[in-house]
């Protein structure tokens, strides 16, 4: 079935393609429209929508819905994320299941709340205090909004993690015709094998243990402090070790990678750029490929865990990466650690999208 839709229209249908029926959310600009199509559309599928006083509880309600089996979803921008911090490593700690859309805009503070920015992309990773797991996904086109979103469902399920997509302003409000696949794989939590009475939420035998969902006869206990395979809080140093080892191990970044990489076999340049910003990268590939230039464009979806090694391997071939984002330099610096060439930057904070032309100067200086 092919739909018109703008970006965030197109995550309310991937999310309910996942299987989400719950979300909690506070309104903000620009991911509003979010929240009004799911509050329409998920009383409809049996769902819960639910309105909370602020972004802190919004997701507080969301790990709750999840920690009783079902898939849930809340919508912010930058302001709001900064306040769901506390509540992102809660889940990361519990591993609690959750989908987290960030449909950025000009910062910090209250910044430029109708203008598009990529400037969370470091909070994205490391907004919250201590080592966490979590993977962030990056969409470029509002097609990508709705896949995304359901591989976003699925990786927060089959990892038992919280999952961030990081859209923004433009492809919020972007359109674009969308052909949504009925037959896309839908991946859902296990289910413990185990009895009531011998089952373990944080078993280490695992590396993804499964999780059961309050209410269905296993009891358990989640805490935010270090804790044992029981769930009780404990320091003992090697049980928090072993703890923190398998969190760090259970998201490999060769099982999540998914790298665009174009006309990479014989580039000599190369455009390093995500979401709405590679947009403008590829308008400038295929340009100056019209004109003989060996210009090539790589592109994450999968913005962390970050494709250390794919920038590492293509970088031999290059002898210059420009990485382009709508912020002051984030994302550059972690080329900037893998790569073994030269890398330039291209980037603003001013609330204007990077233009095709803008990346040709910077080239052509």
């Amino acid at each position: 079935m092919s739909l018109l839709l703008s970006g965030n229209e197109a995550i309310v249908e991937g999310a309910l393609a996942s299987g989400c029926r719950f979300f909690g959310s506070y309104p903000i600009t620009p991911s509003s429209d979010i929240a009004e199509l799911m509050s329409l559309r998920l009383p409809i599928l049996g769902g819960k929508f639910i309105q909370m006083e602020d972004e802190i509880a919004s997701l507080g309600v969301c790990l709750g819905a999840s920690l009783t089996g079902l898939k849930s979803m809340t919508a912010t921008s930058g302001p709001g994320i900064s306040l769901m911090q506390e509540h992102i490593g809660f889940a990361a700690m519990g591993e609690i299941p959750c989908v987290i859309i960030n449909v950025q805009r000009g910062g910090p503070s209250t910044g430029l709340p109708t203008y598009p920015s990529q400037g969370d992309v470091m909070q994205a990773r490391w907004g919250t205090h201590g080592d966490h797991p979590i993977i962030v996904l990056a969409p470029s086109s509002v097609r990508e909004c709705y896949f995304l979103t359901i591989r976003a469902f699925n990786y927060a399920e089959k990892y038992r993690t919280p999952v961030i997509l990081l859209s923004d302003e433009i492809l919020a409000h972007l359109r674009e015709k969308v052909e949504l696949d009925e037959n896309v794989e839908i991946i859902n939590r296990d289910f413990p094998k185990a009895s009531p009475q011998e089952y373990l939420p944080f078993d280490s035998s695992y590396d993804v243990p499964p999780l059961a969902p309050y209410g269905s006869g296993y009891r358990f206990h989640i805490t935010g402090l270090m804790h044992d395979e029981t769930g009780f809080p404990t320091a003992d140093s090697e049980q928090v070790q072993r703890l923190q080892a398998r969190l760090a191990r259970k998201i490999r970044e060769e099982d999540v990678r998914d790298v665009d990489a174009r006309f990479m076999n014989d580039a000599r340049i190369c455009i390093f750029s995500y979401g709405s910003t590679s947009r403008s990268g590829l308008r400038v590939v295929n340009e100056l490929r019209r004109r003989g230039e060996k210009v090539g464009l790589l592109r994450p979806t999968t913005l962390w865990p970050f494709p250390y090694e794919e920038v590492k391997r293509l970088s031999r071939k290059v002898d210059v990466i420009y990485v382009c984002e709508m912020n002051l330099g984030q994302i550059v610096g972690e080329v900037e650690r893998a790569a073994e060439c030269n890398v330039g930057f291209i980037g603003k904070a001013d609330g204007t999208i990077i233009t095709p032309e803008e990346i040709l100067c910077k080239i052509y200086q």
